[in-house]
This record gives structure tokens, sequence and C-alpha cells, in this order.
């Protein structure tokens, strides 16, 4: 019997949960769960899990990739809420991918990405 990936969720450091879902709530995620040490995410069937971390060090050193489409849409939308990193604005890369990148309150580094090809 053969195994079958079905989803990659990513799963990031959140010094304080109930911040890193009220931030996510501003870029159109729903809050799907809200405990003392987890909380979960959701846009269009992507979802964010965030665990409790009291090292900052943890979330500045992780982040995640989403793909989407209308890239230049939500790039309007997230520029507007003054949220880019600066090192990362929108533009296509070598690899056939356009993309942008936003820092979390935590320092999570989350690129949203749409192919170009």
């Amino acid at each position: 019997m053969s195994a079958r990936f079905k989803a990659a969720i990513p799963k990031l450091a959140s010094a304080d949960i109930g911040r890193s879902l009220a931030f996510f709530e501003q870029l159109g995620f729903a809050s799907i769960a809200a405990y003392p040490d987890y909380g979960i995410v959701e846009r269009d069937g992507v979802a964010i899990h965030f665990w409790l971390c009291n090292d900052p060090r943890i979330a500045e050193a992780t982040g995640c990739r989403i793909h989407v489409e209308g890239i230049d849409a939500l790039f309007d939308a997230y520029a507007a809420l003054n949220i880019i990193h600066p090192n990362d604005p929108l533009s296509d890369k070598p690899w056939g991918m356009r993309e942008f990148s936003i820092l979390d309150p935590d320092g999570n580094l989350v690129t949203f990405a749409e192919e170009t090809a």
C-alpha cells in the first residue's frame, strides 16, 4: 500500500495566541479554534495553526509559504495595512513565482506566492 499526502498545515510559534488570531483575521482569515496554548485560522481552505511559545527566537526563524490566486489584489490589500516585509515586496522570482512576504507580530515570515508560468 502506498501513502498519499493530502495537505500540509504550517504550525507557527506565537507568544500570544489571541494576538496571532486577531492579526490573521485582519488578513481575511477566520478563527477556527482558540485555546490558551493553541489556535487555528483558516481562509479558503488554507489553515494555519499556532502554538504558544515563550522563546521569540523560534518565531523569528520560522515561516511558511501560501500559494494564492490573485497575488496583485492580495498585495494591494496587505500593502494598505502597512505589513509588507521591506526586504520582500511583490516581485517576480526566477523560479517562476510572483510573491511577497509579511512578518506576523511574532516575527514569523509568511510568503504569499502565485505561479507566473
